[in-house]
């Protein structure tokens, strides 16, 4: 039977959560049928689909890390990556499909953060599902209108000098940030760097981490 008493824990010592068994939406209910159908035709399988569930499950900021990684290292990848986001990715076994994927190169003078005003959209291939802070409306909103106090928010204070560039991401078009190397790196390998690379810094909520501080 559901619980109603929130207050009271389980025997886990958990609180209790409310059942999730709410009516399915219109969505929920035309993926269903779109899916048997597509498994009743013949054109893929249930342990097909269950796959690439599985791969897009495992996507995390990591892919993301890599790429940015090879930037810092790499001067020609740097500029295919800032020329064509979505070949160079590709290249690297990062496939956005359809959508295009462009690059954005933080520096002193100009920092970029990136937002989706409408709903969610984000570069999953690369950083994985998104938080909930991202998709949230205060996050989307407010970014537009007072990006400095929101990266201020994130522990984030940019000189007064720099620019702030606010990206908003659409249905067929993502951005991923390259942010700014740290000092005191030169010597380091790609793979070291990777661990200087954090999933908000590539949204531009955040910096890479400093050597230090790994």
């Amino acid at each position: 039977m559901p619980h109603d008493h929130h207050d009271h824990l389980s025997p886990s010592g958990h609180p209790y959560r409310p059942d999730d068994d709410h009516p399915l939406t219109y969505w929920q209910q035309m993926e269903i049928a779109v899916r048997e159908l597509l498994i009743e035709k013949g054109v893929t399988t249930a342990q097909e689909i269950n796959a690439q569930i599985d791969t897009m499950d495992a996507r995390t900021p990591a892919n993301g890390a890599v790429v940015v990684a090879r930037a810092w290292t790499d001067p020609d990848f740097r500029a295919a990556l800032l020329d064509d986001a979505s070949v160079a990715t590709r290249e690297m076994g990062f496939d956005i499909g359809p959508m295009r994927l462009i690059a954005l190169e933080n520096t002193p003078d100009v920092h970029n953060i990136v937002v989706c005003t409408l709903c969610s959209c984000y570069p999953r291939n690369l950083l994985g599902l998104p938080p909930d802070w991202y998709k949230s409306r205060a996050y989307r909103s407010r970014t537009v209108k007072d990006p400095r106090k929101v990266l201020a928010e994130f522990g984030v204070t940019l000189p007064t000098i720099t620019t702030v560039r606010v990206h908003d991401s659409t249905a067929d078009m993502r951005y991923v940030v390259i942010p700014q190397r740290p000092s005191g790196t030169d010597d380091w390998t790609a793979e070291a760097l990777q661990d200087l690379v954090t999933r908000d810094s590539m949204i531009g909520t955040g910096q890479a981490k400093l050597p230090n501080a790994r």
